[in-house]
Formats: structure tokens, sequence, C-alpha cells
């Protein structure tokens, strides 16, 4: 499924670091009878998002004005539970486009990898920095830089890097996400190069 590449982000961050938020809790299983991926943004988180009685809770970050961003920062084992790619949909459509933890489940990882979503695994201690970063200038732009595989806040001032946070990410991956495009897609874009593969190999044997 095409999606939106991703390059170079700038966004505000936005915190949640909870630990072990499962998928459940980030699209409640209720919301799952859809047999396609659209209108799942709006339920994201929607048990903490809403009060019992429909309202906004004024109390949860995405509900704030500082709450408003593409980057989502969470605690470690974020996306275990069950393995619905619901859970990936919900995100993308809201409008996050890179998660930042401490450790992902595995499937949630490979889901968000194939629906435009950049999970982003940092040491505890560089997230804890992030975090602390974020927590004092709440208002501060931080950028993405897929190709050089880096996170940097920039300074209000002058938009610069003010100090650097490297990432690991498979090479294949990285491609897709710069692309726009998941593996499904890589590999049907590929098929003129299978066919003629084949075609030479035939003429080998």
């Amino acid at each position: 499924m095409p999606f939106e590449p991703i390059n170079t982000i700038i966004s505000r961050i936005v915190a949640l670091p909870v630990e072990n938020i499962d998928t459940d809790r980030i699209i409640p299983a209720r919301f799952l009878k859809a047999v396609d991926s659209d209108g799942f943004g709006n339920n994201l988180f929607f048990d903490w998002r809403y009060l019992p009685d429909g309202s906004l809770n004024p109390d949860f970050v995405l509900n704030k004005p500082e709450g408003q961003g593409k980057f989502l920062l969470t605690g470690k084992n974020f996306g275990c539970g069950s393995s619905r790619e619901h859970a990936a949909w919900a995100l993308y459509q809201y409008g996050f486009r890179v998660i930042f933890s401490s450790g992902f489940a595995d499937i949630f990882r490979n889901n968000a990898f194939n629906n435009g979503l950049l999970p982003i695994e940092f040491p505890e201690q560089q997230l804890a920095e992030i975090l602390a970063s974020h927590q004092e200038h709440p208002e501060q732009d931080w950028m993405i830089n897929l190709q050089d595989q880096c996170l940097q806040p920039l300074s209000p001032d002058t938009l610069m890097p003010t100090s650097l946070f490297s990432f690991e990410i498979n090479l294949l991956r990285k491609q897709c996400l710069r692309e726009g495009r998941d593996l499904i897609t890589l590999l049907t874009d590929m098929k003129p190069e299978i066919i003629a593969f084949e075609k030479t190999a035939k003429l080998k044997i």
C-alpha cells in the first residue's frame, strides 16, 4: 500500500511515556469491524482520549495544545498484545509518522514499517534524554533525517541542530519508507526485473 514517503520531517514531539501500551489500548477491539484501513485515526487511544460521555478528556496529551505533532514518544514494549494491523493504521491516520521507544513488539514493528510509520528504538538512557529535553522545551521542533539516520532538536532561532541522536534501521525498510512503498509494492514494482532474470536463468539451464 503506497504511503507518504519519509525523508526529512520537522515536528514537535508528543510525549506519552507509558510502558506496555498494547494494541487494544492503541485501537480498542470494538472498532475492528471495518474491512479496510480507513477511519481508524478518529479512534486512536479512544479510551484515553474520550470521557464516558463522549467528550474529550482534557487531561490526555493528544487533547492538549502541546499534544500536536508527527513524532510520538512512548515507553518500552510499545505495541504489545495482539497482532492487529489496525494499530498501525490508526497511528498513521491520526497523523503520526515516527514513533520513539526503547522497545517495540516485533509484530507491531513490522506492521508499522509496512504502513508508513518509522519505529525508532533508542537505548533507554537516550530516550530519557530526549524526553527530558522535550519536557524542558515542549514547543521545540525536532528533525528526523532518515537518510542520515538521526534525530536532532532544532534551535528555535536558527532551525539549526543543537545535538544528535543516531539510530539504526534495516536498509530495505529504509528504502521502502523513503520511497513510500511497502514490501509487497516494492516486489510488485520489480516484476519486470524478476521476469527478465527468470528468462536469463532458463537460458543458462
